[in-house]
């Protein structure tokens, strides 16, 4: 079975956040949100649903769980029941959920920057020491986490928001490192809270490892947060699910919706059913088509982008670029400006991301080759 993942959809007049931030004339490539059709399995399976004409408040059914479960054990040979997963409408909620339930004031709580927003921004939500702490850049261009500065920032307990695959570097953590992250969160007595939303989208034939896999005792410290939103490119259906292994620490985090967390939408819940018993076959189609985009992005700015540098992606659909032998002020509002091209600001991910921007290559290759020529005309007109 074949997809066509070349089509170029318009997505103005839509409703898209994506296309709606700048005007028309701006190609967007920042938020993480793929300019693909969703699998025609989910749409069809949709339209059928709506065959159904009420769409009252819904719970998740044993089909949707069972596919699940199934899944995460085809794919990470993950053990979980159930009843150990809870349906949320983001990820976002999940993690500020669980750290106003889990966090005491006192304690730190630890985010590696760069990183997605919405994670850096949540322990101020709660009245929370937020501790960043950066990677440690290896020669051959990956990223390492400073186990000994993790440790000391989480003496005395707290939490680390993992996310895994990391966004925006990319990075897949090897389970070296996964082990030694885990090991010094449970001498801490530290909660993990890992972001796992990416976990499809591994590159070069690397697999996810889920960090509650690696011991009883680590899953039991461990909250796990994933969706089909990104993978199968349904993320506004806003339906996502937590894996609390533990009962009395699912309930407790649960508990902690506080009248804020509402339940999932049915349209939701009946596509990442589909997606995770249905789109697998679409799913493999996307990440030969992704991988393809990745290395003629990475290969368009080691040729096309002077002064532009980037580390290979290992997973994610999200390239984070280097510009700082450009001498900019501000990248992204050059490009935007000056190649009318919608980038998220590096800033938005860590006080050091200033001479950074972050581009989202989920998109036909056109789009991809159109937003590369922008910044690459842009950059030949400045020198001129």
């Amino acid at each position: 079975m074949t997809f066509d993942f070349d089509q170029v959809f318009d997505r103005h007049g839509t409703g898209s956040t994506k296309w709606s931030r700048y005007p028309a004339d701006v190609l967007p490539m920042w938020v993480a949100d793929m300019d693909f059709a969703a699998p025609p399995v989910i749409i069809q399976a949709l339209q059928k649903r709506l065959e159904h004409p009420l769409l009252g408040y819904s719970v998740a059914q044993d089909d949707l769980r069972n596919a699940i479960v199934a899944d995460l054990w085809k794919k990470y040979a993950w053990r979980v029941e159930p009843q150990e997963l809870i349906f949320l409408p983001g990820v976002e909620s999940g993690f500020n959920m669980a750290l106003h339930a889990l966090v005491q004031p006192q304690q730190n709580v630890v985010v590696q920057t760069p990183n997605y927003p919405p994670l850096r921004h949540a322990p101020g939500h709660w009245g929370l020491n937020k501790v960043e702490l950066g990677f440690d850049a290896l020669p051959d261009g990956t990223y390492a986490t400073p186990l000994q500065a993790l440790r000391q920032s989480l003496e005395g307990g707290g939490a680390l928001l993992l996310s895994n695959p990391h966004n925006p570097l990319g990075k897949v953590f090897p389970r070296e490192e996964l082990q030694a992250v885990a090991n010094i969160c449970l001498e801490q007595d530290a909660w993990i809270i890992s972001d796992e939303i990416h976990a499809e989208l591994c590159f070069d034939g690397r697999v996810h490892l889920p960090i509650a896999t690696l011991s009883p005792e680590i899953a039991r410290r461990t909250i796990t947060l994933m969706s089909a939103s990104k993978a199968y490119n349904i993320a506004g259906l806003k339906t996502s699910f937590m894996i609390i292994q533990d009962k009395a620490v699912r309930e407790r985090v649960n508990h902690a919706r506080c009248g804020l967390v509402d339940s999932v939408n049915p349209l939701g819940l009946e596509a990442t059913r589909i997606a995770y018993s249905e789109a697998g076959p679409w799913l493999a189609g996307l990440m030969v088509y992704l991988q393809g985009n990745r290395d003629y992005l990475v290969d368009a700015v080691r040729t096309r982008l002077p002064g532009v540098t980037m580390n290979v992606p290992q997973s994610t659909y999200l390239a984070w670029l280097d510009c700082s032998a450009l001498g900019l002020d501000n990248p992204q509002q050059f490009f935007l400006e000056q190649a009318k091209v919608g980038l998220s600001a590096g800033l938005d991910f860590g006080d050091d991301g200033q001479q950074f921007v972050r581009l989202n290559f989920g998109c036909p290759r056109a789009l991809l080759e159109e937003g590369i020529a922008r910044m690459e005309r842009s950059l030949r007109n400045r020198k001129a």
